[in-house]
């Protein structure tokens, strides 16, 4: 492993690493465990901001304190004040109104992976059905796609009923393979889900190549798959939630780090310790995600940090106005590579490319070389992953450079968020076990925003006294004691890739 450039405030230059004659699967590409059990609190200063939070600086939500000491009581305190945990409060007003409530934020609101995401609330249909099914079983696979496609439409439920500007789009996802092996190797997926039982009416299927990138508008195109999703402004529909929980007595604190949580004396049962002080209480929620092993290290090496790049790209003329990408996209690479593609075609026209391009793998392969930087989220215009995105565009976009590229157009930015990789590939949510009265919903492996609006309301269903079958989540999701203690003894765990 070599590296150009080093992690410095401002980002990284460039990050490469040796060639290796492997071929991954397309359902295996960059999903190995990490070396080292990686954790690690969330950056204090020099991070990057993602577009989103470029969009809000005057918002004075960003450094709210309902009080301006830390409370040293409440009844439940929640630690997070992403998507996870601005709804977890939501319903925990809803079952408990008169509880006290007090959310815990180490920086900024929703300054997490929430915040710093590309925008996509994309359930995954079909795609991920094979490594799924290898992982847990055809039925819990079935389970997982039908949950995501519930928290897709309850998404756009709440912002439609609440009137929430936050951008929302909906409209057909599709997913392209830009060659022969991958069109092959998604077609046999799409077989088995539909042998599976799998409900697909809703899932356009085009096979032809010449009608497949006609639709798509991908030269290579082999296929296409389309279904129902949205992508919208995550940080402006977050707020809005919390804004609501603010007026109904929740207590945001944010730049302040919860470091650790520890017995209280009779009659509550914990003291989460910050670094502005302690508060006794009776629930504790943890709602970190990545960051949640440095809290709790019973889960080092169960979730772990990893950093992850998202692209702002400004359309040319060519590719603007009445051609402006109108769908969201997966393009599958040769190489079991992704990109994910939102247009932002119901607001500014910006495309963000997410994903897990060859030049991500290259960084995780340099974080697993630099395991302290597995909380840095201040990476930004990484070189080596940004040429990747522009290799593609101009490969596949027709007509991108046609035009000359003028100032305020092209690849201008990019950033880092930190993905909360699950040992298993899927959330932890339920109980910590041995610690009556602390809850766990993180883990989410980079595809929070199709599990939260179930996950979230799910755990305060389970700190209401509910079974788990009343939650209606998957099985797999459900965080037990046999779970934990199978992976922290498995030599190898179930690879389940990054969206």
């Amino acid at each position: 492993m070599k590296e150009s450039g080093s992690p410095k405030l401002g980002g990284v230059v460039e990050v490469t690493s040796s060639d290796t004659s492997a071929k991954l699967n397309v359902d295996e590409y960059a999903t190995s465990p990490p070396n080292q059990e990686r954790m690690g609190f969330p950056k204090q200063g020099g991070q990057s901001l993602s577009y989103w939070l470029q969009q809000v600086r005057c918002d004075p939500l960003l450094d709210h304190r309902t009080t301006p000491e830390l409370p040293r009581e409440a009844d439940t305190v929640i630690i997070g004040s992403g998507i996870t945990g601005t709804l977890v409060a939501k319903h925990h007003l809803q079952t408990w109104p008169s509880k006290s409530i007090v959310v815990l934020e180490a920086r900024e609101f929703c300054s997490g992976a929430t915040g710093r995401n590309a925008g996509h609330c994309k359930p995954d249909q079909w795609r991920h059905f094979a490594k799924l099914e290898k992982a847990f079983g055809a039925e819990q696979a079935l389970k997982i796609q039908q949950n995501e496609k519930e928290t897709w439409q309850a998404l756009v439920q709440y912002v439609k009923d609440n009137g929430v500007d936050c951008d929302l789009w909906v409209g057909q996802t599709i997913d392209v393979p830009l060659d022969d092996e991958t069109a092959g190797i998604a077609a046999s997926i799409f077989e088995a889900i539909k042998k599976a039982g799998a409900n697909t009416e809703h899932i356009q299927v085009i096979t032809d190549p010449t009608e497949a990138a006609k639709m798509s508008r991908l030269k290579n195109a082999k296929a296409c798959y389309a279904w129902p999703a949205s992508t919208l402004q995550p940080w402006k529909l977050v707020a809005h939630i919390m804004r609501s929980n603010l007026e109904q007595g929740v207590n945001l604190q944010t730049y302040t780090t919860a470091l650790s949580v520890v017995r209280a004396p009779s009659p509550r049962k914990w003291i989460v310790q910050t670094d502005r002080g302690d508060i006794i209480c009776d629930t504790v929620v943890h709602a970190t995600n990545a960051y949640i092993a440095a809290v709790e290290p019973s889960l080092r090496g169960i979730i772990t940090p990893k950093p992850h790049m998202c692209n702002k790209v400004v359309p040319p003329r060519s590719w603007s106005g009445s051609k402006a990408l109108q769908n969201s996209y997966g393009v599958l690479l040769p190489n079991g590579a992704l990109f994910s593609i939102n247009p932002r075609c119901t607001s500014d026209g910006v495309v963000m490319f997410g994903g897990s391009n060859p030049g991500q793998k290259q960084l995780d392969d340099w974080v697993e070389q630099h395991p302290e930087q597995g909380t840095d989220d201040g990476l930004a215009r990484i070189e080596s992953v940004t040429k990747y995105v522009r290799e593609m565009v101009e490969r596949e976009f027709e007509g991108w450079n046609d035009e000359e590229i003028g100032p305020g157009e092209g690849f201008e930015y990019s950033w880092s968020g930190i993905i909360g990789l699950s040992a298993d590939g899927v959330p932890f949510v339920g109980p910590l076990p041995g610690k009556d009265g602390q809850w766990v919903c993180a883990g989410h492996h980079g595809h929070g925003m199709a599990r939260t609006f179930t996950a979230a309301p799910g755990l305060v269903k389970m700190i209401n006294g509910q079974s788990w079958n009343e939650t209606g989540l998957p099985d797999v999701y459900q965080l037990t004691e046999e779970r934990l203690n199978d992976l922290k003894g498995a030599s190898e765990a179930p690879r389940v890739a990054v969206v």
